[in-house]
């Protein structure tokens, strides 16, 4: 009889999640066109992103739709791939970016010694649903239960880090509400 180890494309380090989660394989049609880097784990930041465009997904066929559109236009930027380690759509499904110990190109400075975690769509005015910010957490919790981020991470939004809008008002007015908002800097080693 064959345990479920033993099944073709099984593996015994294969990750779990209690929340739903699309891996690169489905969704992306293309490969990075760089090198990716690892992050040197566990990182001390969680950096809070929204699209702004594409706009709000709530399945995964558009929800696809906008991770290529975003991986299209980061690679046309000279990103490699698409910036962000974990994007959510509104459906409350996440969906692999660059991975979970993959460096980044979402937060300026912060890249190397940062998570980038994105909502899909533009949060400006709106907050995304229920669903949406409670599989953030989830993502969070998981990247903690991982080793890829401190157990005392600093959650900040992108606006903290760069020169931005993001991650839109709304947004932002909520993830300062959340387990481990920080303000920048705190202390020397926050200085960017």
């Amino acid at each position: 009889m064959c345990a479920v180890s033993c099944m073709p494309g099984a593996s015994k380090n294969k990750k779990s999640y209690d929340f739903p989660f699309v891996p690169r394989s489905e969704w992306s049609d293309r490969p990075p066109i760089d090198d990716p880097t690892l992050l040197d784990t566990p990182v001390p930041y969680v950096v809070i992103h929204h699209t702004y465009i594409p706009g709000a997904c709530a399945n995964k066929d558009t929800c696809t739709l906008s991770m290529r559109s975003m991986q299209r236009a980061h690679i046309a930027l000279g990103w490699g791939d698409i910036g962000y380690n974990i994007c959510v759509g509104s459906d409350g499904v996440a969906y692999e970016g660059r991975g979970w110990t993959v460096r980044g190109i979402h937060s300026g400075r912060g890249n190397g010694f940062s998570l980038g975690i994105c909502l899909i769509g533009d949060w400006s005015t709106e907050l995304p649903p229920a669903q949406h910010l409670e599989t953030v957490k989830a993502v969070i919790a998981k990247a903690v239960e991982l080793g890829v981020v401190v157990a005392d991470y600093k959650l900040v939004g992108h606006r903290q880090m760069t020169d931005s809008e993001c991650p839109g008002d709304a947004l932002f007015e909520e993830i300062r509400t959340w387990k481990n908002y920080s303000l920048l800097p705190s202390g020397p080693e926050d200085s960017l």
